[in-house]
């Protein structure tokens, strides 16, 4: 997460996926924050692709969803693509809709236990936003755009490591145009 480092990266970066240790500081953090967004609101604009993760160890792929979902007007899909058809099926959608409607997709088995999550950062409209299926609604952590978005993500991911100074469990993934 080095400025000199992060300088590398190919630009522009579309969307940064965060893989992270889910613990109990986390979760009580996770709790705090859903509590104050419902008490004080947030503006999320309607054109964020949003969805609820109902399947167990499938955040990888909410993950995944959400950075394309967001960024469909950058990616060239394959006309009979899959995930085309199903992003083109679930647009309309509520969130709660296309987690069940990803149901019927196959998915990794219920039972595995799992302590690490997926989540995806975003840039919509000029807002970063964090899409992380296991909580009610995105979450908008302030204005972004296409050139301060990798370092306005990475500052989002410090916060998660900053919770937990003793995890060395973190890892980030840039989407980023070919």
């Amino acid at each position: 997460m080095d400025p000199e480092l992060l300088s590398m990266v190919p630009r522009p970066v579309c969307a940064l996926l965060l893989l992270f240790p889910v613990t109990e500081k986390y979760e009580t953090f996770r709790t705090e924050e859903e509590e104050r967004i419902k008490s004080q609101g947030q503006a999320v604009k309607p054109s964020v692709y949003f969805m609820k993760q109902t399947i167990s160890n499938a955040c990888g792929t909410i993950g995944l969803i959400h950075a394309i979902a967001n960024n469909r007007d950058k990616i060239n899909f394959e006309a009979e693509s899959s995930l085309k058809k199903f992003l083109d099926e679930s647009v309309s959608m509520s969130p709660e809709e296309r987690a069940k409607y990803l149901e019927t997709y196959e998915a990794p088995s219920i039972d595995e236990k799992v302590d690490l999550h997926f989540i995806a950062l975003v840039n919509v409209g000029g807002s970063l936003y964090e899409l992380d299926g296991r909580k009610p609604f995105p979450i908008n952590h302030g204005q972004s755009s296409d050139a301060t978005f990798l370092e306005d993500a990475i500052e989002v991911c410090k916060k998660f490591m900053e919770r937990d100074p003793d995890e060395l469990r973190f890892n980030a993934i840039a989407l980023s145009a070919a």
